[in-house]
């Protein structure tokens, strides 16, 4: 559900932040949990292939070279894990030949280290200007004459510092390059993401008894955390919201506590070789579920088959948000994403970002394709009351979508 960074989750919805430390006693710790087997992490081949289809998508569009910085694309093309400062780290790919990494002079060896596909890296002193070393390079590669690419989450001040050294380049969007490749996973990144999926359902069952009346959101994402870490997983990350905490989809900053007769709701993921999973379940605490609990969570469920049955191959993305959005207001929410209702997307992209490209909204012509993935999570909130999500995330198939983890059969059975 979160776009906002997991791992620096603070206060807001009682989230966990990774790496806090909580004495539980007796209760379960990451060493207790049985580590679960999970998929092998990407190969140096399958990356030299995104780079080689990254080429033959430049040639097509006429674009002569591509700038990723640091980030998750950097990672898919070349696996280097960097994290982006003000000092560029990046890479350089040609319409045709190896790429580069460009990085600074005191950081060379860590990144040849992480470096897994054949490019030069060619570094640059505290007082030089990195970006002429990118002009150099796309001028030797023959690049300069062609439109230059940038991922789309590269910052101003590179395309403008670019731009000085090549006055006359054009620079246009590398998303019919980057963002084309990526949404369509492979075989080997569904494995992984089957993997952090499975870790995340698994980690639910183990805590869920240990779920204890007075709990703080904080102490439930601990256990969460601990059962994750324990099984194989890594960077867990924990939205808790309890109550009323659970009508606003981010929660808020008051405080909770578990109570009977009140909704849990748990919005939680983690991280298999650079993939993620995103999984939402809310149950009630200690109680038979109340009328209005009850028949809100069946349409919310109801919800979630909808967006399936509307997700076929071909149909644009947001057909899939209407066909939800249509039911939802024959029975009395909204309109469109008023609330009480779905204020909210039906589902987003996700990969090696929890958010990627494209969404499951109102108005996303992308067609739906074979290896697209995207979270299904037609939430539906009652403000000052409670609110149900559920979220489970799919992927597209030649025969239409497939779960990555199967949505629970009833509120009774929150966890089956």
């Amino acid at each position: 559900m979160m776009h906002f960074s997991r791992r620096d989750m603070l206060a807001t919805g009682g989230a966990l932040t990774v790496g806090s430390l909580l004495p539980f006693g007796s209760m379960a710790r990451a060493t207790d949990y049985a580590r679960m087997k999970t998929a092998p992490p990407i190969t140096r081949e399958e990356r030299v292939a995104r780079i080689a289809r990254a080429q033959a998508l430049m040639q097509k569009a006429g674009i002569g070279a591509v700038l990723v910085e640091s980030g998750p694309s950097l990672d898919y093309f070349t696996g280097v894990q960097w994290r982006r400062s003000e000092r560029l780290t990046g890479a350089v790919i040609p319409a045709q030949g190896n790429p580069i990494i460009v990085t600074p002079f005191f950081e060379g060896p860590t990144i040849e280290e992480m470096l897994v596909v054949p490019a030069e890296i060619r570094t640059w002193q505290e007082d030089e200007e990195p970006l002429k070393l990118v002009a150099d390079f796309i001028r030797q590669t023959g690049g300069a004459s062609s439109p230059i690419g940038f991922e789309e989450t590269n910052r101003f001040f590179l395309m403008d510092r670019l731009q000085a050294q090549l006055p006359s380049a054009k620079i246009v969007s590398a998303n019919p390059v980057v963002r084309a490749l990526r949404m369509i996973k492979t075989p080997a990144e569904l494995a992984l993401m089957q993997s952090a999926a499975d870790i995340t359902i698994a980690a639910f069952r183990a805590i869920h008894p240990q779920i204890q009346e007075g709990f703080a959101p904080s102490t439930i994402g601990q256990l969460f955390s601990d059962a994750v870490v324990g099984m194989g997983g890594t960077a867990p990350w924990a939205l808790i919201l309890i109550g009323e905490a659970a009508a606003y989809p981010h929660g808020t900053g008051k405080p909770q506590e578990v109570r009977k007769g009140e909704v849990i709701l748990l919005d939680c993921g983690c991280d298999v070789h650079g993939y993620q999973s995103d999984i939402s379940r809310t149950y009630v605490f200690g109680a038979d579920p109340s009328p209005d609990q009850r028949k809100v969570w069946q349409q919310m469920r109801r919800g979630q088959d909808i967006a399936m049955a509307a997700a076929k191959i071909g149909a644009p993305a947001g057909s899939v948000d209407d066909a939800v959005r249509s039911a939802y207001e024959s029975w009395g929410y909204g309109p469109r994403y008023k609330l009480p209702g779905t204020s909210h997307r039906t589902g987003h992209g996700i990969g090696m970002e929890g958010h990627e490209p494209v969404n499951l909204v109102h108005g996303e012509m992308t067609p739906l394709a074979p290896g697209m993935c995207f979270s299904n999570e037609p939430g539906i909130y009652l403000p000052g009351k409670f609110g149900i999500r559920l979220e489970d995330c799919f992927y597209m198939t030649p025969a239409g979508p497939k779960w990555f983890s199967v949505p629970p059969p009833s509120i009774d059975r929150p966890f089956d």
